[in-house]
């Protein structure tokens, strides 16, 4: 089995996530056909639940690219089922001590390392040479860091045996290192959160693990690969709908007004 965001990293090359949060085909489709090495379905926030997740990933199945899935929570019932639809990667949020970190790897993994069970029910059409060893060692799995408990926690987090990556959510991040003092949003610029960031994947390096950071602009994407970030999260289906229609329409708005010579 192989995963192609593995494959990346094994290069020591950067690789770029898409985030979707629209659970439709089309617009999965469309996004998987752009230049990202992944796409991540978000059903944490948002409207995509497993009845929208399945088609998504079939529609995307034929691009090569590595199909991630965000799960509601901690729990084997998404995680598995998640799994068995075929994502080569599960993000998951607010794991905040090394026992929730080994549980969520547990739910990921089958014997002897996990207690996943056996039913892959579309993984197995998706990737035909789908088996035991071979998801244990392809698929990703991903500890969102979101909170200040996660920080206190982080080396030991970083040292949970098959883990592969952690993954900052810098709005809940931004609240939690601050006990809500911070507001929530992306891009940071204080300095102490930068400080946090690069602290981050300086303990995820130092335990052979990966990081990778969500961004709200290319700019900062950019920022975050020269500080280490192995992956960084920059095009959500919804915000690249909206901003797209409000800079197609500005601009129609004012050429008109221009050609009316106002």
């Amino acid at each position: 089995m192989e995963n192609a965001l593995r494959a990346i990293w094994n290069r020591d090359e950067p690789a770029l996530n898409a985030w979707l949060n629209i659970g439709h085909t089309f617009s999965a489709e469309i996004m998987a056909s752009q230049d990202f090495d992944s796409l991540t379905i978000d059903c944490q926030h948002g409207p995509i639940d497993y009845s929208s997740l399945l088609p998504m990933c079939q529609a995307m199945r034929a691009s090569g690219k590595t199909i991630m899935a965000r799960v509601p929570w901690r729990d084997p019932v998404w995680i598995m089922k998640f799994l068995d639809a075929g994502a080569m990667g599960i993000i998951c949020p607010m794991v905040n001590t090394p026992d929730e970190a080994a549980e969520f790897v547990s739910y990921l993994r089958y014997p002897p390392h996990g207690q996943r069970s056996w039913g892959p029910t579309r993984a197995i059409f998706a990737q035909p040479d789908y088996n035991k060893d071979g998801a244990n060692d392809a698929v990703l799995a991903f500890a969102m860091i979101e909170t200040g408990t996660a920080l206190e926690n982080l080396d030991a987090i970083s040292r949970t045996p098959h883990l592969d990556a952690l993954y900052v959510g810098p709005s809940d991040l931004s609240l939690g290192m601050s006990n809500g003092r911070l507001k929530p949003g992306l891009d940071r610029e204080e300095a102490e959160v930068i400080d946090t960031l690069k602290h981050i994947v300086g303990v995820a390096h130092d335990n052979g693990i990966r990081a990778a950071l969500h961004c709200a602009t290319p700019e900062y994407a950019a920022r975050a690969v020269a500080w280490g970030y192995d992956m960084v999260t920059v095009g959500t289906d919804s915000a690249i709908l909206a901003q797209g229609a409000k800079a197609t329409t500005a601009a129609v708005r004012t050429l008109i007004q221009e050609n009316r010579g106002g």
